[in-house]
């Protein structure tokens, strides 16, 4: 059972939230028809793979889905991930395992080995050549990748772009609202890492207040949300229907598909390590 040093523990967070985001993503998308696997009970830990796939997202009579399925199970999802995640984050170089943002800016060798982000399939074995090859077997068998469309390294290119800026991104000024939040405020998860979502979008902030749907006092208004909520609201609604429409997190929870996203994300735990 591949285990993380507590010294680590605050990197592979951030590694294992990247790469459950991409994940949650990956198979909440639409999939061709289908026929449905049968349900395996056995679980598996983080020193092997599974022996079948915990991850669908057809229907019971093979429709396709645009929101997760309710039926996948939230425990076998976590169980995948963070299997996925801790052999992937094991094989990182050490560097990137301990890598902090003042770290980063006060090392211009390490800002030049890793400046040309986003990465792209071809930078990935070059960073995980120790890479377990069960991870990859893994990903393939469950459809995760498909060869050759998008393999592993396609698949982790995004998920290590995403880790590395986080790392060498300077860390965000003080909100009070942070003292307020006691997890993610759409699916409640206080176990992973949170950041702030603008509820009226950057984008549109002159846009808002030149045409008078929002106060410019108001334009700096954030929900503290995790990773895969982030996304999930970009996807829901565009920048301008979410400054006009969801500019709350009280009318965002209105709506039956980000409740029933909320219930669903909302199951997933990860084991310590």
């Amino acid at each position: 059972m591949t285990t993380i040093p507590k010294h680590q523990q605050k990197n592979y967070e951030i590694f294992r939230d990247c790469l459950s985001t991409a994940l949650i993503e990956k198979i909440s998308q639409p999939r061709s028809k289908k026929p449905k696997r049968k349900h395996r009970s056995k679980k598996y830990s983080s020193s092997a793979p599974p022996p079948t796939s915990p991850i669908s997202t057809s229907t019971q009579n093979g429709d396709t889905e645009k929101e997760a399925d309710p039926s996948v199970e939230a425990d076998d999802l976590a169980d995948f991930a963070d299997y996925i995640a801790a052999e992937t984050f094991h094989a990182l170089p050490y560097e990137l395992k301990t890598l902090d943002y003042y770290t980063y800016t006060k090392s211009p060798d390490l800002q030049t080995r890793y400046y040309a982000v986003p990465l792209t399939g071809a930078s990935i074995p070059s960073l995980l050549p120790a890479l377990d090859p069960a991870v990859a077997d893994s990903l393939s068998t469950y459809g995760v990748t498909r060869e050759p469309a998008q393999g592993i390294d396609e698949f982790l290119a995004p998920i290590l772009t995403s880790y590395l800026a986080t790392l060498s991104t300077a860390p965000p000024p003080p909100r009070s609202t942070i003292r307020e939040a006691d997890g993610c405020e759409v699916c409640g998860r206080d176990w992973v890492p949170l950041s702030y979502h603008h509820l009226i979008p950057r984008m549109v902030h002159s846009k808002a207040v030149k045409r008078g749907w929002h106060r410019a006092e108001d334009l700096q208004n954030v929900a503290w949300l995790c990773g895969a909520c982030h996304r999930f609201v970009h996807r829901f609604a565009g920048h301008e229907e979410l400054a006009r429409r969801y500019y709350t997190v009280e009318l965002l929870m209105a709506e039956e598909q980000v409740r029933r996203w909320a219930d669903w994300v909302g199951r997933l735990r990860w084991k310590g390590r």
